[in-house]
């Protein structure tokens, strides 16, 4: 029997090849918020999640979840995009 291994990316290798992100606050229905759809669109945006054991992980793209954190990179993140981002790092995020 073969195992899958998760195919993970460290959050610092993200913020080296797509530049520093800034944390999103939806005030409104994403549908309705025209920048964000564009920053979906242009797959620059990462949802942060807590997983069960408390740790925050990312994944590439909007996961509409209660609780979750967007990061909106200045450049895309589509070569990360079926990998779960580990080693969230809140350093480098601006506020």
């Amino acid at each position: 029997m073969k195992l899958l291994k998760a195919k993970t990316a460290r959050f610092t290798e993200v913020v080296d090849k797509s530049g520093k992100p800034e944390v999103y606050t939806l005030w409104q229905k994403p549908s309705a918020d025209r920048h964000f759809q564009s920053l979906n669109k242009n797959n620059r945006v990462m949802t942060i999640l807590k997983s069960e054991s408390g740790t925050d992980f990312g994944l590439v793209g909007f996961k509409e979840r209660k609780g979750a954190t967007y990061l909106a990179f200045p450049k895309s993140l589509k070569r990360f995009a079926d990998k779960r981002i580990v080693g969230i790092n809140w350093e480098p995020v601006k506020s």
